[in-house]
């Protein structure tokens, strides 16, 4: 089990990552209802300073999903799952190419207009299907994605009432491989924020690098060091990191 209160000591000379959904700002119902802090941009802002531009954002939305929320000026991204990659000075390290996912796609969208409380998400590289409104479709859902999985030759990806068709053998962990491999990153410590078992693979990088792994929530059997309890903690631990705003 991770540890209760990591200090904010941890964050010198630190390569700092963070998940989106979960980490910095409350689930919600759907991808698109959620709720972005006013507070959340200056203080990454002021994180992203301090580390010398050793920030990155690494989340399962696609990175246009995520700057439809937030503005991401001058921040290392990682999007769909560790697929879409791009560093901060706008640079891609994507490298994975794109299957055709328009038949899963249009049986996904068939499926949510006969199924009340599904919804799909179109991704770059994937397709998700959300049933955070429909709990009870959970067997339902697994079952038709794993059916389009292997009709497909995609992989699935599970998370917090999700589950994504997207290609093989890329994760967060990945991500974070990557982005440390980068001179902007190099040489640092890395330090993982996530809530869902799709961060798992992140923990587990960031300790091989000589990091540790942060988990947001509950407690439950985890690669993180460290557990924060909730979003409000991790804001208020990042912000006692960053240091006070200007005014």
């Amino acid at each position: 089990m991770a540890e209760p209160g990591p200090p904010p000591s941890l964050l010198e000379d630190a390569a700092l990552f963070l998940d989106f959904d979960g980490t910095l700002v409350e689930l919600a119902e759907t991808p698109d209802a959620i709720s972005v802090p006013p507070a959340l941009p200056p203080l990454l802002d002021r994180l992203n300073e301090r580390l010398g531009g050793r920030l990155a954002l690494v989340t399962g939305r696609s990175i246009a999903g995520l700057e439809r929320h937030l503005r991401c000026t001058g921040l290392a991204l990682s999007g769909s799952h560790g697929i879409e990659l791009r560093l901060a000075n706008g640079r891609s390290l994507t490298t994975r190419q794109r299957h055709d996912l328009e038949p899963a796609r249009e049986r996904l969208k068939r499926l949510a207009a006969e199924t009340p409380g599904l919804l799909v998400e179109d991704k770059p590289f994937g397709v998700a299907l959300h049933y955070r409104q429909a709990p009870e479709q959970a067997d339902a859902v697994a079952a038709v994605m794993e059916e389009l999985g292997e009709a497909s030759g995609l992989s699935l990806q599970k998370g917090k009432m999700v589950i994504e068709l997207r290609p093989a053998g890329a994760d967060k962990g990945d991500a974070v491989r990557a982005f440390m491999a980068e001179p902007e990153f190099a040489g640092a410590r890395p330090l993982f924020l996530g809530d869902d078992m799709t961060d798992e693979h992140a923990f587990a990088a960031a300790a091989e690098l000589g990091g540790a792994g942060i988990l947001v929530g509950p407690p439950r059997p985890t690669a993180a060091k460290w557990r924060l309890e909730n979003v409000g903690a991790v804001i208020d631990w990042l912000s006692r990191g960053a240091g006070p705003a200007n005014v």
